[in-house]
C-alpha cells in the first residue's frame, strides 16, 4: 500500500530522506475507499485493529469487518439526513465505533468533528453554532448526554443525536441502527463524490492560550502521515502499534488510523477512564505492542513504575510528542528498557514538522530535525533567520511548497487565518533555537516566554531542572507580574508519593533550579498542587494557572 503513494519507501541517510522523499496524491483522494476498503480487497482477514479495555473486554476487527461496519455507518448516516458537507460531531472516547463512523463519514463526504468528553454543556453549544453541527455521535455517559441535551435549546443547527448501547428518549440507539443498516454502500460519484480540497475533518484547538479555533483540513491530510508513522513512529508491516490518545484529541489521527494503515500496521487501542502505569505496563506485554507513542506525561508515570515483572521484549521503538521531552525522563526510560525516545514536534494545525528520524542520533530535549516537505526556520521580529543558538519564532515557509497534510485554515475565520499565514508563511508561535547540527530546541509558546530584569526564560528548561529533583512528578513554569522585574517565575508542582509540601522543600527546590541553570531563572514562587491543569491531550494549561494566579500567588519565597 505503502508504494502507492511515496516515491521511494527506504532511504539511507535524514540527508537521502530530505531530498529524495515526496508524496503521490491521487486525484479524488479518499482514505475510506482507497486505503481501508482497498486493504480489504486484497486481504479481508488482515487485522486492522485491535481492541481493549481495562474491564477485560477484546475484540479484534479486519479490515474486511471495517469495510462492512464503515459501509453500515455510511448508510446509516445518509437514512437520518447526513450528506456530503454536513458537520458531524463524534464524542466516542477510545470505543471502537469511532473508527467506523470517521470511515463512514469519509465515505459520505460528511465533516467529522472528534471532540472529548469532558465539553461541558456551554462547550458543546460553542461547538455547535461555530460549526453548525447536525449531528452528535456519543458514548452512554450520563453526564456526556445530560450536557448535550442541554445544549440543544441553544444549537438550532442540531437535528439528530444519536448515542451507543443505549435507548434513551430523543436519541437513536445507534448500535442497534448500524447493525440493521445496510452492509453495501456505493461510493458516490459527480457531484456527491468527494474532491481533494474538500472538508473532511475539523478540529477545534486545545485552547492551551484562549477559545479554541476551528482547525479545517482536506481529504488529502491523511496522506501527510505517511511522515508520522512509517519514518517516525517506524510503525512496523504486520507490526502492533499504540499511541496514547483519546479519539477527541488530534493526535488520534496522528497514530490511531491513518498513517499505520497506510504502512501496514496493526492499530491497537486501549480504552481506560483512569491512567494507569502499571496497567498499561501489563497491556504493552501481555499484547506484545512493537512500536509504542505516547505525551510527556504517560512516560513521566511509567518511569517511576517497576518494570521488571512485565515482558517488553517485543517494543522496538518508541517515541515521544504534545510537549517537550525533559532528558531525566529520556534517560530513566532508557535506563529501564535500552529504548531511546524519538522526538516529534507537530501542531494541529499540520503533520510531523520536525522530528528525530531512525537515521539519526537523539538529543534529550531536541524536538530533531525539519520533516521532507516542510521548509523550516527559525526567525527573529524582523524575519531575518536566528543564528546558531539565537532564540526566535518557528515558521513554515509555503510559497515553494505547502507540505501534504497542512491545514486549509481556520473554518469561518479569514481573519485569524491571515493573522497567522501570510504572505507564504506560517507562524507557529512557538519559540526554538537551532544547535549547530541543525537540531531544533523547543523554548515555549510566545505567551508562555517569560521576560524578567531584562532576560528572556523559557519554561522548559526551568521544568526539565526541576523534574531532576526526586519530589518532582511534574510542575509547570509560568509568569507572574513583578513591580521591579516586569516579571518573575513561578513554579506549579506535583510531587511524588514520597514528598510532602513546605518551606524546606521549596528552599531545597529553589536551591536545586539554581544550581542546574542560570542563577536568575530559579522559581521565587513555588507552589504545590495535588494536579496540573491540562488538555484533553495532556498539555498543561499554563494559561490557567496565570488566571488563577491574578487573584493568587502561591506559596514561595520573594
Amino acid at each position: 500500500m505503502l508504494e502507492r503513494f511515496v516515491s521511494r519507501v527506504k532511504y539511507d541517510s535524514y540527508e537521502d530522506f530530505i531530498e529524495n522523499f515526496s508524496i503521490s496524491v491521487p486525484d479524488s483522494f479518499n482514505f475510506a475507499y482507497d486505503v481501508a476498503d482497498e486493504m480489504a480487497r486484497r486481504d479481508p482477514d488482515r487485522v486492522a485493529l485491535i481492541w481493549c479495555d481495562d474491564q477485560g473486554n477484546e475484540s479484534t476487527f479486519t479490515f474486511g469487518q471495517l469495510k462492512l461496519y464503515s459501509d453500515k455507518a455510511a448508510s446509516f448516516f445518509q437514512s437520518v439526513g447526513i450528506g456530503k458537507g454536513d458537520p458531524v460531531m463524534l464524542v466516542l472516547k477510545r470505543r471502537y465505533e469511532f473508527w467506523f463512523c470517521l470511515l463512514g463519514l469519509h465515505k459520505l463526504g460528511a465533516i467529522s468533528i472528534p471532540a472529548t468528553h469532558l465539553l461541558t454543556a456551554k462547550d458543546i453549544v460553542y461547538r455547535n453554532n461555530a460549526a453548525d453541527i447536525k449531528m452528535v455521535v456519543t458514548v452512554s455517559d450520563p453526564e456526556v448526554l445530560l450536557h448535550v441535551d442541554e445544549a440543544e435549546a441553544k444549537s438550532p443547527t442540531l437535528k439528530y443525536k444519536a448515542v451507543l448501547n443505549c435507548d434513551r428518549e430523543g436519541w437513536i440507539n445507534f448500535s442497534r441502527e448500524l447493525e440493521d443498516s445496510p452492509a453495501d454502500f456505493t461510493r458516490p460519484t459527480g457531484s456527491d463524490a468527494t474532491g481533494n480540497d474538500d472538508v473532511s475533518l475539523i478540529y477545534f484547538t486545545s485552547g492551551t492560550t484562549g477559545m479554541p479555533k476551528m482547525v479545517r483540513h482536506d481529504y488529502v491530510y491523511p496522506l501527510g502521515h505517511i511522515l508520522t508513522a512509517k519514518y517516525w513512529q517506524n510503525v512496523i508491516d504486520g507490526g502492533i502499534h499504540l499511541t496514547i490518545a483519546d479519539t477527541g484529541w488530534a493526535k488520534a489521527v496522528w497514530g490511531k488510523i491513518y498513517g499505520q494503515w497506510i504502512s501496514g500496521g496493526i492499530v491497537f487501542v486501549y480504552d481506560y477512564d483512569k491512567f494507569t502505569p502499571r496497567n498499561l505496563l501489563e497491556v504493552i506485554a501481555r499484547f506484545g505492542i512493537n512500536t509504542f507513542c505516547a505525551p510527556p506525561t504517560i512516560y513521566r508515570f511509567l518511569i517511576k513504575e517497576d518494570f521488571s515483572p512485565f515482558d517488553l521484549s517485543q517494543l522496538k521503538y518508541c517515541v515521544i510528542a504534545g510537549e517537550p521531552l525533559n532528558p531525566e525522563v529520556y534517560n530513566q526510560f532508557l535506563k529501564k528498557t535500552g529504548i531511546r525516545l524519538m522526538e516529534g514536534y507537530g501542531q494541529t494545525e499540520c503533520t510531523l514538522a520536525i522530528a528525530t528520524y531512525p537515521w539519526m542520533d537523539p538529543k534529550p530535549g531536541s524536538m530533531g530535525k525539519p520533516s521532507p516537505m516542510y521548509d523550516m526556520d527559525i526567525v527573529d521580529d524582523e524575519l531575518k533567520s536566528c543564528e546558531v543558538g539565537e532564540e526566535g519564532q518557528i515558521i513554515i515557509r509555503t510559497g515553494r511548497m505547502k507540505p501534504v497534510g497542512m491545514f486549509s485554515g481556520y473554518h469561518r475565520d479569514p481573519e485569524m487565518t491571515a493573522r497567522v499565514w501570510h504572505d507564504d508563511i506560517y507562524y507557529t508561535g512557538d519559540m526554538a533555537w537551532r544547535d549547530e547540527d541543525g537540531y531544533y530546541w523547543f523554548v515555549g509558546r510566545s505567551d508562555d516566554v517569560i521576560k524578567s530584569s531584562g532576560y528572556r526564560i523559557g519554561p522548559f528548561e526551568v521544568e526539565s531542572a526541576l523534574l531532576e529533583h526526586p519530589a518532582v512528578m511534574e510542575c509547570a513554569i509560568t509568569a507572574v507580574p513583578d513591580e521591579i522585574r516586569g516579571q518573575i517565575v513561578k513554579a506549579t508542582v506535583v510531587l511524588t508519593r514520597d514528598y510532602a509540601p513546605g518551606d524546606d522543600l521549596v528552599e531545597e527546590l529553589q536551591e536545586h533550579v539554581r544550581k542546574l541553570t542560570a542563577p536568575y531563572k530559579y522559581p521565587r514562587i513555588i507552589e504545590f498542587l495535588p494536579e496540573l491543569p491540562k488538555t484533553i491531550s495532556g498539555k498543561i494549561r499554563r494559561v490557567e494557572i496565570r488566571e488563577r494566579d491574578k487573584g493568587d500567588t502561591g506559596a514561595g519565597t520573594p
